[in-house]
């Protein structure tokens, strides 16, 4: 089998990231269990586990917490996917990355400060 060229591996990287951001979790967890790496980036440097988290797929989310995404990768913005998960106030998804062990001062703006300025502080420890 031949590896894959940069643009065939450009597609498979953004179905990954469609997926993700569809809360499609059987059809994304295949491509991992067929050795995609977990926290492959997309040109935005964001993971699957990024874009899940940022669209309130809290199964999606778990789901990849589940089989070892990295909760602290940050995107080519230096955004984290608990900060993301404040900014678009997905309260589920949130405390599954804090019960996952997320850093809440990695990033900008950190976690800390994305619920200080979203008022939903109440949801860090």
């Amino acid at each position: 089998m031949q590896p894959l060229s940069e643009e065939q591996t450009g597609r498979l990287v953004a179905i990954v990231m469609d997926l993700a951001r569809e809360g499609r979790s059987e059809e994304l967890l295949e491509f991992f269990d067929h050795g995609l790496s977990l926290d492959v980036q997309d040109p935005g440097g964001n993971t699957a586990l990024m874009l899940a988290a940022y669209h309130g797929q809290a199964e999606t989310v778990r789901a990849l917490i589940g089989r070892g995404a990295d909760v602290d990768l940050r995107n080519g913005r230096d955004q984290s996917p608990v900060a993301g998960a404040l900014f678009k106030g997905e309260d589920a998804v949130v405390k599954d990355l804090v019960a996952a062990g997320a850093d809440l001062d990695a990033g900008t703006p950190s976690a800390r400060a994305a619920a200080e300025m979203f008022g939903r502080t109440a949801l860090l420890p």
